[in-house]
């Protein structure tokens, strides 16, 4: 992999510059505060192209991917799409010799995760997946507190997120673009618990028996299911399990439980509380949480390619939700447990 001197010799881009949630700028804009130097562009969109050049005036646009590559001499791609869509595009991209992040979730299938992992590989390029909430302070400040012993040995962790409402009329509510109720949320659920458990998987489980995919409602064929929920099984004997709902009349605000053998630390994204049991009275603790950090994520990145340090959101890393939400739906369907393949 070619090594530059300083982060302002990357040139940076995004494929995709939608107007939800205005990624494709935030995505340029955190590159550039990496010090990176955002070049080019590319949208289906004429109207998002025009957004972008007024956000970056100068920057290159193109309307497809095949002429960004043809044409641009941009180091780094952001995948900014809808999530079916980040394997295909990804490999365009790293077997034409550029760099890639992928929005998250990294893919849909495992598959999907280890074909651009050897296409990376192959083409000596870097690879990571756009994980900014690794450095959520909810996350930071549980690990932090959690390894200082507060709650004991860590043996169990709810990971949940519900609410009650009509998926709405997009792509993220679609189950063949979205991958489904889980990915979206459930990805970083499945991030922020794979940083507090320390272990190897071994075994996951969907429990289609008993509603793991509950049938379609009256919101339409392809939309996502109305509940999500699985089990992820370590090897050191603990678990952890997973819901997202959009059923649930009576969801808690908690995202986290984490239950230990001395406590159990919750938390959202604001905010944590411990609750504990001493001398026959429970004792709670609540506390709010510290920023979040995201910016980490592409200080790391233009790091790694400009002084070798080592990347937090390696492939292999990002592979690992997706391996557990890609065994959720098999298991779903199949009626039972199945053994990992990645730990």
């Amino acid at each position: 992999m070619t090594r530059f001197n300083k982060p302002s010799e990357i040139k940076v881009g995004v494929i995709g510059y939608g107007g939800a949630f205005n990624m494709g700028k935030l995505h340029l804009s955190q590159m550039q505060a990496a010090g990176m130097t955002p070049t080019a562009v590319a949208e289906i969109d004429p109207k998002r192209l025009e957004a972008a050049q007024a956000d970056f005036p100068g920057i290159e646009t193109y309307s497809s991917v095949a002429e960004m590559l043809e044409k641009s001499d941009v180091h780094l791609l952001a995948v900014i799409t809808p999530h079916n869509t980040h394997a295909e595009l990804a490999l365009q991209c790293l077997n034409a010799g550029r760099h890639v992040v992928t929005e998250k979730p990294f893919a849909i299938t495992t598959a999907e995760c280890d074909a651009m992992i050897a296409a990376a590989k192959e083409n000596v390029v870097v690879l990571s997946t756009y994980h900014n909430r690794h450095w959520d302070g909810c996350v930071m400040e549980a690990v932090r507190q959690i390894r200082s012993g507060v709650i004991g040995e860590v043996f169990r962790i709810e990971a949940h997120m519900a609410n009650y409402a009509q998926p709405r009329d997009w792509w993220r509510s679609s189950k063949s673009i979205s991958g489904g109720i889980l990915y979206d949320w459930g990805v970083h659920l499945l991030e922020y618990s794979l940083q507090i458990i320390d272990s190897e998987m071994c075994e996951v489980t969907g429990l289609a028996k008993t509603g793991f995919w509950a049938d379609k409602t009256r919101w339409g064929a392809d939309t996502n299911e109305d509940e999500g929920f699985g089990v992820v099984r370590f090897t050191n004997g603990k678990w952890l399990t997973l819901r997202i709902s959009s059923i649930d009349s009576n969801p808690s605000g908690r995202w986290l439980e984490i239950t230990g053998t001395q406590g159990t630390y919750l938390f959202d994204h604001t905010t944590y509380e411990i609750i504990k049991h001493e001398e026959g009275k429970t004792h709670i603790i609540r506390g709010t949480n510290p920023p979040s950090e995201g910016q980490r994520f592409y200080d790391n990145i233009a790091d790694h390619l400009t002084k070798g340090t080592p990347l937090v959101i390696t492939p292999e890393w990002a592979r690992r939700p997706i391996h557990i939400l890609d065994l959720m739906n098999q298991s779903a369907a199949q009626g039972r447990a199945l053994q990992t393949t990645y730990r």
